[in-house]
């Protein structure tokens, strides 16, 4: 994780309502309709909300039809553990400078020693 990556995570969680969508959702899966209905909160900007959840990682959203064939929208909390400290933010900065290496790959020479 860089740190933009790890920024977009503190930003989704760092947001009251972004935190009461997690909290519904550890209850289990719900469609976008009763999980507004459940927050008190527009479609529009319940869906904002899990778009920013969803580009961190932390909720997966999936398309599926109902039995009388209407497009419903389901959200689901990803398996995911938020642990912040000096190790984190430092290994964060060091992605940053050293960039991803992929260890399958003959080319990437990133991290390795020369």
């Amino acid at each position: 994780m860089n740190s933009e990556e790890l920024l977009a995570l503190l930003s989704a969680v760092g947001h009251a309502q972004r935190l009461r969508v997690i909290g519904e959702l550890a209850e289990g899966r719900l469609y976008v309709s009763e999980l507004a209905r459940r927050l008190e909160m527009s479609r529009p900007l319940l869906y904002m909300h899990l778009d920013r959840l969803e580009k961190a990682g932390l909720v997966v959203g999936r398309l599926e039809l109902s039995e009388d064939g209407k497009a419903l929208k389901y959200f689901e909390l990803a398996p995911f553990e938020l642990k912040l400290n000096v190790t984190t933010v430092l290994a964060a900065l060091q992605e940053d400078r050293s960039g991803p290496t992929d260890p399958h790959d003959p080319n990437d020479r990133k991290g390795t020693p020369t």
